[in-house]
């Protein structure tokens, strides 16, 4: 039995690091074509972006009917790789800076 004294919660609080986040935040944008089909942007999405199906295959259909959509979003580093994986499939996306 714990001694009800104990709060072993304050031990667990000066093991944890707190890593802050300086930079900026981007995110991907995939814009709609007339040339890939739902089924190859899903499947990218899912490869790329490690999103699930039932993600990617809602953000297919935000792409086609709104022009656009944000894929995903984190830090330009990470993001870049899978912005340039994109492109190489076909699709139109860049990387935007998010304002906050």
């Amino acid at each position: 039995m714990m001694n009800s004294q104990s709060k072993p919660w304050q031990d667990l609080e000066d093991d944890i690091l707190v890593e802050e986040f300086t930079g900026d935040i981007s995110e991907i944008v995939v814009y709609n074509d007339d040339v890939n089909t739902f089924d190859w942007v899903i499947e990218s999405f899912m490869e790329v972006c490690k999103h699930s199906f039932e993600q990617a295959e809602q953000l297919s259909m935000m792409v086609h009917f709104r022009g656009k959509a944000s894929v995903k979003r984190g830090i330009f580093d990470i993001l870049r790789p899978m912005k340039d994986a994109l492109c190489e499939r076909g699709l139109s996306a860049v990387i935007e800076t998010i304002k906050v």
